[in-house]
């Protein structure tokens, strides 16, 4: 569908299409990895460090941010790359090496960790050039422009992303990016920020999203339901068709953005997905928030928005707009602290902050953009290291196991049979399940593994003594849990939010 809104490309993006260097990379002293504070869910599940504790090498060419990745001991060695210059298909190419899965005209961040990609000096320019994400964690991706990705005509790249991230993906923090089209899905454009098949724990801050058919999307259909916990804050949404984002399930947090010339709906919030909406200011656009294009309704919470000169479709039975008088249909409880500015100067703030080449500044929370500290050098950097599964005897095979629901052709005991092929998922998506022993047994960590083919599935979670109904955990996510050391004759793993079917394949328990 062509773009019903005139695009108009700025002349600061123009400004930054610097000439290609030379595609070599550079050894250069450790430094930190990124200036600036992570923030929102991003912070969630373990936290995003990037490539913090590694080396720091410089690149200007696509081919030369490959080779980096793959120079690395493992894939997971944390490294942050700097980059300037302008990385375009001419630039971009496919590097081989056991620390890395790269591919010719994207720049592909597959199946590794702990890196970040940080714009410095005169600029970094990602032209027609995508950034994907896939089977990856701890990504931080910083002081960008990426631009007029393509899904069809020439050249492509990334499917028509900007940016995109699929299947399993965890904590990625993208900030002070510059997304930008030139067109919508007939000029052969799509998304600029899209997450789908189970991608969690994403902020993506003070960055402009501009001159698109499409913002992005969590999901990318009514079935694609195990994304989310998604913060977007301080951002500048600006001549977009729709998609400010499409959330499909799952957990948004948007807050303190500037939403501008949005011409055909903005957040879309459907097939169950919570949005908390705070404190953002919303300008010359149209169905800005609501349930559109679906029967299957979505939720939302609004605190303190501004609607300038917005414009609200009549309900329908696919089209459920939130105005003219936007009113909260659900509670979303956020998990981490943030600080609010008020909405009324948010315009001024986002524009002074928000998009590549703003030195990284940031608003303090009154209203004011800051300068960041940076992170002081570490002369002896330690890599982060890695979660390990606790250690000793699982004292679950040969216990017993009970719980509050089965789903038909499950059963308890699969859960301390040692076997991954089994597991035990509750009849609904919330569910309690038991391992509990004959006598008194002290137990100091469990671990829960979840079934093939529905990791992430699980969402928040308590461990709870049975008997006494202490609380002894809760977060969210499966993997290992540290409790408080407690002798117990039953211990309860409790399933409180998932996206997608929960299905625990093995909960095992250890003394220590």
């Amino acid at each position: 569908m062509r773009r019903a809104v005139a695009l108009r490309l700025s002349a600061a993006s123009a400004s930054l299409a610097l000439a290609t260097t030379a595609g070599v990379v550079l050894s250069m002293p450790q430094v930190a990895a990124a200036a600036g504070t992570v923030t929102g869910y991003a912070t969630q599940n373990g936290g995003t460090t990037g490539g913090a504790g590694g080396q720091t090498v410089r690149a200007g060419t696509g081919t030369a941010i490959h080779a980096a990745l793959c120079g690395r001991a493992s894939s997971s060695t944390p490294i942050t790359i700097e980059v300037e210059g302008t990385i375009n298909h001419g630039n971009t190419s496919k590097v081989s090496g056991g620390s890395c899965n790269t591919a010719d005209g994207v720049i592909e961040l597959k199946q590794i960790s702990n890196v970040t990609i940080i714009g410095v000096g005169g600029g970094a320019v990602f032209d027609q050039v995508g950034i994907h994400i896939r089977e990856a964690s701890n990504i931080i991706i910083q002081n960008v422009t990426v631009r007029n990705v393509k899904k069809s005509g020439s050249p492509t790249s990334n499917g028509g992303d900007a940016i995109g991230m699929e299947s399993d993906v965890r904590n990625v923090w993208v900030d002070h990016a510059t997304l930008e089209a030139s067109g919508g899905e007939d000029e052969g454009f799509d998304g600029l920020f899209d997450m789908k098949n189970n991608t969690r724990y994403v902020t993506l801050s003070y960055s402009v999203l501009r001159n698109s058919g499409r913002g992005g999307l969590v999901g990318s259909s009514e079935s694609d339901l195990s994304n989310g916990f998604i913060t977007y804050h301080h951002n500048l949404y600006e001549n977009i068709d729709s998609r400010t984002p499409l959330l499909r399930g799952g957990t948004a947090h948007i807050y303190n953005s500037h939403f501008k010339n949005i011409s055909k709906s903005g957040i879309n919030s459907r097939a169950g997905a919570q949005a908390r909406v705070d404190n953002n200011y919303f300008e010359d656009s149209k169905d800005v928030l609501g349930t559109f294009y679906t029967d299957q309704a979505g939720y939302w919470q609004v605190n303190g928005n501004i609607f300038d000169n917005v414009t609200w479709s009549s309900p329908g039975d696919d089209n459920q707009p939130a105005g003219p008088d936007p009113r909260s249909n659900t509670s979303v409880g956020i998990p981490y602290s943030y600080s609010l500015d008020r909405a009324d100067c948010v315009p001024d703030v986002v524009s002074r902050t928000a998009g590549a080449g703003k030195g990284l500044r940031v608003s303090d929370g009154n209203c004011t953009p800051q300068t960041p500290t940076p992170t002081p050098t570490d002369p002896d950097p330690t890599p982060t290291p890695t979660p390990t599964v606790p250690g000793g005897t699982n004292l679950s095979i040969g216990a017993g196991s009970d719980g509050s629901s089965k789903a038909s052709g499950t059963s308890y005991g699969n859960v301390r049979d040692g076997d991954m092929g089994t597991y035990w998922s509750p009849a609904g998506s919330t569910g309690a399940i038991s391992i509990k022993w004959g006598s008194a047994t002290t137990v100091s960590s469990i671990n829960i593994r979840e079934a093939s083919g529905s990791a992430g599935n699980i969402g928040s979670w308590r461990v709870l003594d049975h008997d006494s109904g202490t609380v002894l955990a809760s977060g969210s996510g499966a993997g290992a849990i540290a409790v408080p050391r407690t002798t117990l004759r039953k211990i309860t793993f409790e399933i409180t939010g998932s996206s997608g079917t929960p299905r625990v394949a093995e909960f095992e328990t250890y003394a220590g």
